[in-house]
């Protein structure tokens, strides 16, 4: 009879993927989704000890102009790829990374690939392919009830300076 694993039971650890994630001996840009945020962070790995070396959170977003009316959808897929765009543009060497989603569900077109996108469209060596991305008009929030693409491109400017 094999035990399971405690963090594998809560759905929190896939193992086998940590660990090939470990032998790459690559940092890892990990992305997480929380109720009303994403998180990002860039981990540095030695002997399977994490070291966190920056963490950022989509509210980080509201210091860059995001409207504090639309506070409410810092989860949304503008938000996912400014967070993306924004860890890139605060790592200093822009070495081949591996990102790590953890237990999160990947889906093609989704929140996941627009944070991929960011990272890319901000000089990060990540590789994916380019059907696997969501379209421009959704990453600049033109699908959601308030057309966001103004706010977007102001955002986007400001985390470039």
């Amino acid at each position: 009879m094999k035990i399971i694993r405690r963090r594998r039971k809560e759905n929190k650890t896939n193992y086998t993927k940590r660990i090939k994630l470990l032998k790459g001996e690559k940092p890892r840009i990990v992305f997480r989704k929380t109720n009303k945020y994403f998180i990002a962070q860039y981990v540095l790995s030695e002997e399977a000890q994490d070291t966190i070396k920056i963490t950022l959170s989509s509210k980080k977003l509201l210091d860059y102009g995001w409207p504090k009316e639309l506070q409410n959808s810092l989860r949304s897929m503008p938000a996912a790829y400014l967070l993306g765009f924004l860890i890139a543009k605060n790592i200093t060497d822009k070495k081949n990374v591996v990102v790590d989603t953890g237990m999160i569900r990947i889906i093609h077109k989704n929140t996941f690939y627009s944070f991929l996108k960011g990272l890319i469209d901000s000089g990060m060596g990540v590789s994916c392919k380019d059907e696997a991305f969501p379209s421009n008009e959704r990453i600049e929030g033109k699908h959601l009830k308030k057309d966001f693409s103004t706010h977007f491109k102001q955002i986007k400017e400001k985390i470039q300076k």
